[in-house]
């Protein structure tokens, strides 16, 4: 009975949320409710919350201050450089938009951290997309399965957390993936591709000299006007190298329907009164040492974060009213992340409280057939699509994978070798409704979540069998 309660609360979640029925928030705290009482423990919903409120707030408070960070990062153009040559080889080609969008967040994602490379990736883009009128979903889903590969880097989180549940090294367990990560990432390169391919035709492209050669003002079609994008240089004029955005000001040359959103959007502004080009250096440090101490535990992450917003806020901007403005900036994106985290862990506590998440693992594993059991490698890859969608990392890798090792020893399955095929899912993994960093994904990109989860679960899936198929084929599994 619970293992049927628990799929169905997750497939009443889904399904309202991907209806638009009910806002992911509301969905993530009533649905679980509702179903605490169908187990008959609707009594002891205030202990569950309680838990998953008490294990879900250093993530919380981490993303909290990573959003503060980065933020100020972005803010005094810390990453100004890498967004400009990825910025200059886009130019405005829908197809190389998204090829872009894929290798900026693929760059960024080797911090480890998913609301980073979601914040830049998405601050760099964002204005881009919304000038081409190109579909944002497309944004949103190549982002995250981008980083879903390299989420598996060994300061990432998953292949830490299999490491530790099993008793082995993390780089037995990293090494030998990386051909079939390799083959994963190119994979969601060449994807990039195609969906760009699609976007060119249904929009048409511009290319750079085009736009620079087109006058602000001059008369254009309704087709034309539709697909504008003024591009200047980050220096004298708009012959320079490095382009950069710039928003359109009123008159025949600006979108008649722009979005009112666009207005407020600076990530891109190359002449942005935030800038810090003298503290350069200083920012570069800041960040490499955050990086450096969150990679070798020097203290916990969210204490590394608050630390680190705290210095870098009070170094860039020591005027009080300049920091209470770059807060305010930003108050907006920890409110929605923060909330939806908390939110998350009322679903989270539920699923873990009720016994939801171990009678479904126990149900799994019981339906694998027993002439599986010399392939449990590949089983365990394939489990690690749905669960670690279902489920949070910290469930599946410290929950569900010991069983599975466990069974998988039973016929000959080394331990290590099931810990690789539990990275698998990870593509998936990072559109999970339980994932917070989607949150902070599709609340900057102004994208439905039930839209996103639409797009991109395809995608993910397939990228996650690529990278099982491939590490099949170099017998790493």
């Amino acid at each position: 009975m619970l293992t049927i309660l628990g799929f169905a609360m997750i497939a009443t979640f889904l399904v309202l949320i991907m209806l638009k029925k009910m806002s992911p928030i509301a969905a993530l705290v009533l649905i679980p409710a509702l179903f605490c009482v169908f187990v008959g423990k609707g009594a002891e919903l205030g202990d569950y919350v309680i838990d998953g409120v008490s294990s879900l707030a250093p993530t919380a408070a981490m993303l909290m201050f990573a959003i503060v960070y980065f933020g100020l990062m972005i803010d005094v153009g810390l990453f100004d450089p890498v967004v400009k040559a990825i910025l200059k080889f886009a130019k405005a080609d829908p197809l190389r938009i998204v090829v872009g969008t894929a290798l900026l967040a693929a760059i960024v994602s080797l911090d480890g951290d998913g609301s980073t490379t979601f914040m830049i990736t998405v601050s760099a883009m964002y204005p881009l997309y919304k000038r081409l009128k190109m579909s944002l979903v497309v944004m949103t889903g190549v982002a995250a399965t981008a980083n879903g590969v390299m989420n598996t880097l060994p300061w990432g989180g998953p292949t830490a957390r299999a490491a530790t549940a099993l008793k082995l090294d993390a780089s037995d367990i990293f090494v030998p993936m990386i051909p079939a990560l390799a083959v994963g990432l190119l994979f969601v390169i060449v994807l990039s591709y195609f969906l760009g391919l699609r976007e060119r035709k249904r929009l048409g492209v511009l290319t750079l000299d085009e736009v620079l050669q087109d006058p602000v003002g001059e008369k254009k079609t309704e087709k034309e006007t539709e697909k504008e994008t003024v591009l200047v240089g980050s220096g004298a004029g708009a012959g320079s190298g490095t382009a950069a955005l710039r928003k359109t000001g009123g008159g025949a040359g600006a979108p008649a329907d722009a979005d009112e959103d666009d207005d407020d959007f600076q990530g891109l502004d190359p002449n942005r009164p935030t800038l810090r080009p003298k503290l350069l250096w200083f920012n570069v440090l800041l960040t490499a040492t955050l990086l450096t101490a969150m990679i070798m535990e020097l203290l916990p992450i969210p204490v590394l974060f608050l630390l680190g917003a705290a210095l870098a806020l009070t170094v860039n901007f020591p005027r009080i009213p300049d920091q209470k403005a770059r807060l305010a900036a930003h108050a907006d994106n920890v409110l929605n992340v923060s909330g939806m985290v908390f939110a998350a862990a009322v679903f989270t506590g539920v699923l873990q409280g009720t016994g939801m998440v171990d009678s479904m693992a126990n149900w799994l594993v019981d339906i694998i057939p027993a002439g599986m059991g010399p392939h449990m490698g590949i089983v365990a890859g394939l489990l690690s699509l749905p669960l670690t969608y279902f489920m949070s990392n910290d469930g599946f890798y410290f929950g569900v994978l010991p069983v599975l090792a466990e069974a998988g020893a039973a016929h000959g399955v080394s331990p290590v070798e099931m810990a690789r095929a539990s990275l698998v899912g990870q593509p998936l993994h990072m559109s999970s409704p339980l994932v917070p960093a989607v949150y902070v994904l599709v609340g900057m990109a102004k994208v439905e979540f039930g839209d996103h989860t639409r797009f991109v679960v395809k995608w993910a899936a397939l990228t996650s069998l690529v990278v099982l198929g491939a590490a099949i084929l170099f017998g790493i599994i």
